[in-house]
């Protein structure tokens, strides 16, 4: 499935794209703060496209001027999220490069992928969540729509071999009709 929003293509991950992850995922500033350390080499952005970025519902984001892969949304489905064991719900998962923050792009993403969510999917909530820190985050959710639910104190974080702050918030799908017209 491919879905587009004004400035941007949300597609599947192509093993083509892996120079392109490993250009922004080798930051120290974009995947410490959500949870995973900085890619060292284009192989291993690789071995993440196959084995991470594999889910029915992880997608590439992309301008659509050039089509290379800037970030990544996903819709973890169940079996694939602690936030939920229900059909009905999934957790939302997103980042984006550097250079292409406070530019309303993930925001876009996130309200494009609310909408497969519930029209597509079927989903009754969405949950989501963001370290303690991680401001650009929190913001995308509160600009989404998402309401705030719960803070959790020692969130363990099994890639950085650490414990953190989590927060978490959630969309139902009632939320999201009523913000539509937004």
């Amino acid at each position: 499935m491919i879905m587009e929003t004004k400035r941007l293509i949300l597609r599947r991950w192509k093993l083509t794209d892996a120079e392109d992850l490993y250009t922004w995922a080798k930051d120290p500033d974009v995947g410490p703060i959500a949870g995973w350390p900085p890619h060292q080499s284009v192989e291993e952005s690789r071995a993440v496209i196959q084995n991470v970025f594999n889910g029915p519902e992880a997608y590439a984001l992309s301008l659509k001027e050039d089509n290379r892969a800037i970030g990544a949304v996903e819709l973890k489905l169940r079996g694939h999220t602690d936030m939920t064991d229900r059909e009905d719900e999934c957790e939302l998962g997103y980042w984006l490069a550097k250079p292409y923050w406070g530019q309303g792009l993930m925001t876009e993403a996130v309200r494009e992928i609310l909408r497969h969510a519930f029209e597509d999917l079927g989903m009754r909530k969405v949950w989501v969540g963001y370290y303690e820190g991680n401001e650009r985050s929190r913001r995308v959710q509160e600009k989404s729509g998402f309401r705030y639910q719960w803070k959790s104190e020692r969130v363990e974080v099994p890639l950085m071999q650490e414990y953190r702050i989590g927060h978490v918030s959630m969309m139902t799908k009632e939320d999201w009709e009523n913000r539509k017209g937004e």
